[in-house]
Parts: C-alpha cells; structure tokens; sequence
C-alpha cells in the first residue's frame, strides 16, 4: 500500500471543481522511465487508495500512490 509522502513530492495545490467540491487527494503513476502522471483527483484519503489498489490488483506494472496535495501552494 503506498500512501501519501512515502514516494515523489506534492504535485500541486488542492483544487476545486465547478461543483466547488474540494479534491486534495491525487493518485499518481509512475511509469518504468520514471515518469508521474496523475491519475485522479478524490475527495477523501480511502477513496484515491481504493482507485491506486484497484490498480495494482489489475496487473499494471506503474508504481501507483496515493498524494495529498499541499494546502496554500499556488499551482
């Protein structure tokens, strides 16, 4: 299980969404070439950890974590 600050930085601030929802936690793929990408904005911790599980389960072979973004940093 890979959670928040175990691997990589914080990648940007939290964000809103037009429905002014809040998303501060970010599942991020890193490919074999060491490459991030995220993957998803979730609302909650356990959510953004059962999207990075589902995805080791299925057999990908990126290196998926769960990230929450800094509060107060500007994008």
């Amino acid at each position: 299980m890979h959670t928040s600050g175990e691997r990589g930085e914080m990648l940007e601030s939290d964000a809103m969404t037009d429905s002014g929802a809040v998303l501060p936690w970010l599942v991020i793929r890193q490919d074999d070439n060491g490459n991030r990408y995220r993957v998803g904005r979730y609302a909650t911790q356990d959510e953004a950890q059962k999207i990075a599980d589902g995805l080791d389960r299925n057999g990908h072979k990126q290196l998926y974590w769960v990230e929450r973004t800094s509060r107060g940093a500007r994008p």
